[in-house]
């Protein structure tokens, strides 16, 4: 069965940016610069007709381009011992709406909303252990105030992943254009 989930792609030069940025931690495991992106909506695992559906029901999501901007850095949990480290999301309007659009459609082919409050980032690391705090703080001190340019937001694509012990294999398997509003398979 797939496990998939809706995302939105970052333009090259924002990817490179980001790139840069993953250094000076000791065991950690970057993402892959061909996995960056920032989730709207994960589904899960899905059977083959309702994967279909999916694909079909995000086909007539609309949406005027908007821009988006990343911003700060984080991690997960918020408490206790970091397990994940991230790049923030700045308000956007037009990222909300998208986000309640897509939402809508999958509620209409019954699929249950999601429990978490959408918390929009970038996932950039996994930690594979403690780090040593002195590190850590600095790496999120040195990034604190990080923004990348402005970006233009025209389309999503729905992924799906296949988990494995060294992390996840995503595969786009449409992507689907705002100006154009059609779908196109990957």
């Amino acid at each position: 069965m797939p496990r998939i989930y809706v995302a939105l792609d970052l333009p090259e030069h924002v990817v490179d940016q980001v790139e840069r940025l993953c250094v000076g931690l000791p065991d950690v495991r970057w993402a892959d610069a061909d996995d960056l992106h920032i989730t709207l909506r994960f589904i899960g695992e899905v059977d083959e007709p309702t994967f279909e559906e999916v694909g079909e029901a995000l086909a007539h999501v609309t949406a005027a381009p908007f821009e988006l901007q990343l911003q700060g850095i984080g991690h997960f949990p918020p408490r206790g011992e970091p397990t994940t480290l991230w790049i923030g999301v700045a308000p956007s309007e037009g990222l909300l709406q998208l986000k309640r659009r897509v939402d809508r459609q999958l509620a209409s082919l019954g699929i249950a909303p999601e429990t978490r409050k959408f918390a929009p980032h970038l996932t950039i690391a996994r930690l594979r252990g403690p780090l040593p705090e002195n590190r850590l703080g600095a790496f999120l001190k040195r990034l604190s105030l990080y923004r990348s340019e402005p970006f233009t937001v025209n389309g999503f694509t729905l992924y799906s992943s296949f988990l494995r012990a060294d992390g996840a294999i995503h595969t786009p398997e449409a992507t689907y254009d705002f100006v154009q509003g059609i779908a196109e398979r990957v």
